[in-house]
């Protein structure tokens, strides 16, 4: 007697073929720009998945070849989990269209920019401050600085397939490459050494910290590779927080963005400062023993005033950013300098720099610029030069805040908007044009408000500032909803 058939409540079985193709295929693109502010950012394995990783090492060698380049691209990651599959597939594309590749392994990303004049560029695979499931793609051109705009556009119209200038024409870029032409991989972690060489130039043989003790919080991330031995050699006494690369927890609860753990540290262990480093340590934030952040603006007060002492600052002019703090502003008037503001993002900065001919500029969040020393933010070469403009100013953290400003109450709130669409044509929603008109008019001269998206995350941030912090409290919260209301 056969039996009847049973269905099955189980999925039917895939072949390996199927899986192979969903995993392996290039999905399509977004249909907003896949660069942002700082390179190509976004979920791991969700947005940034191996094939596109390959494309993007493909074309972006294909473009670079075309504009005369033809050295060895430095490669570096920070530690989260998803950088070394993002590493093997950028080589792999950046490889068959016939560069080498030098791969620095775990790095800050400011020792890829100090490595790249070694060859055509560097790459940088990290998602900065972003939580440990998303990872980014950063590139570097052969002077150092981020790669342009105009070239980064010209490789994502290549990866999208779209036309492009007569000399950059894909029908150029696809040639075969012959067998004496494939680009080889080699791990050059060594190289890494020459970055920590240059950090101490500026101090030969290297900055004397005796006599301070300095807790530094690493994140998990790329600052492990090269902080402690830096500091170290200074003299100081160093205490490391969150010490070991972890891809679980880079930056969970820790680094620039979460500065609870290092504010208890550096309070109980009665240190002199604390550092807090970024995912991949090219920005820093410190606290003082009172608990007291010193950001962005702060570091750029306390340097521009040791530069302009110096006579090392043209027009004794700063640049930084719509966000910098009106007490910021406003010290560093008195001391008769000039702050410039730009848009959020350290290419404006950079960017404002060249054409003013400043050799100081940064943001709040501790991504700081000195032309004198480096063409890139790090957060590393920064710590130092505060903790040795502390050493010299022969008083404490707390004494040299003291001294200089009182920042205006302001507050960042940011809100979660997934749609990229509704994101990027925020300001062109009437309702929170309008709330923001209303805000703006009830505090007049006394504060400012700031609305943006985010550049590197599914957010709309909202940022008010006010000489009342009662006012700054209610716009902010005021603002924020709206902006939940209507487009969340």
């Amino acid at each position: 007697m056969v039996s009847s058939p049973v269905k099955s409540s189980r999925s039917p079985v895939r072949s390996l073929d199927s899986i192979a193709a969903d995993r392996y295929t290039v999905q399509p693109l977004p249909q907003s720009p896949l660069f942002g502010t700082d390179g190509i950012r976004g979920q791991a394995g969700t947005l940034l998945t191996a094939p596109l990783a390959t494309q993007v090492g493909f074309w972006a060698a294909q473009v670079l070849r075309c504009h005369g380049e033809s050295g060895p691209i430095m490669l570096g990651q920070d530690s989260r989990n998803s950088s070394d599959m993002l590493a093997a597939a950028l080589s792999a594309g950046l490889t068959s269209a016939g560069l080498e590749v030098w791969n620095l392994g775990l790095c800050p990303t400011a020792a890829v920019a100090h490595l790249a004049a070694e060859g055509a560029g560097g790459i940088m695979i990290s998602a900065s401050h972003n939580p440990p499931e998303d990872n980014g793609i950063k590139f570097f051109g052969s002077d150092g600085t981020k790669l342009s705009s105009q070239v980064q556009r010209q490789i994502e119209a290549a990866l999208r397939g779209q036309e492009l200038p007569a000399d950059l024409a894909i029908s150029q870029m696809t040639a075969p490459i012959a067998s004496a032409q494939w680009g080889r991989i080699f791990q050059r972690p060594d190289l890494v050494e020459r970055y920590v060489s240059f950090l101490h130039q500026p101090f030969q043989p290297h900055p004397d910290l005796s006599g301070l003790r300095i807790v530094l919080d690493l994140a998990w991330g790329a600052a492990t590779r090269v902080a402690k031995q830096v500091f170290e050699a200074t003299g100081a006494e160093v205490v490391i927080l969150h010490g070991l690369p972890d891809g679980d927890r880079i930056n969970v609860n820790c680094g620039s963005t979460h500065l609870g753990a290092l504010t208890t540290a550096v309070a109980e262990l009665n240190a002199d400062i604390g550092f807090a480093f970024d995912g991949d340590a090219d920005r820093v934030m410190a606290v003082d023993g009172q608990g007291r952040v010193i950001d962005g603006d702060y570091i750029l007060y306390f340097w521009g005033q040791t530069l302009q002492q110096a006579s090392k600052l043209p027009n004794d002019t700063i640049i930084s950013t719509v966000m910098a703090n009106l007490g910021f502003e406003r010290a560093w008037e008195k001391l008769g300098g000039t702050l410039v503001r730009t848009p959020v993002g350290d290419q404006h900065v950079y960017a404002e720099m060249v054409s003013q001919g400043a050799m100081l500029g940064g943001e709040q969040s501790g991504h700081i610029l000195c032309h004198h020393y480096s063409l890139t933010g790090d957060g590393i070469l920064t710590a130092l030069h505060l903790a040795d403009l502390l050493k010299q100013a022969g008083c404490s953290l707390p004494e040299l805040v003291a001294q200089s400003f009182e920042t205006y109450p302001q507050r960042l709130e940011n809100v979660r908007v997934e749609d990229a669409a509704v994101r990027g044509n925020w300001h062109t929603c009437e309702a929170v044009q309008q709330a923001i008109a209303q805000a703006e008019s009830a505090m007049g001269d006394q504060g400012r408000v700031l609305v943006r998206a985010s550049g590197t995350e599914p957010l709309i941030r909202v940022m008010v500032e006010a000489a009342n912090r009662e006012l700054v409290n209610h716009w902010t919260d005021t603002l924020a909803a709206k902006i939940s209301q209507h487009l969340a």
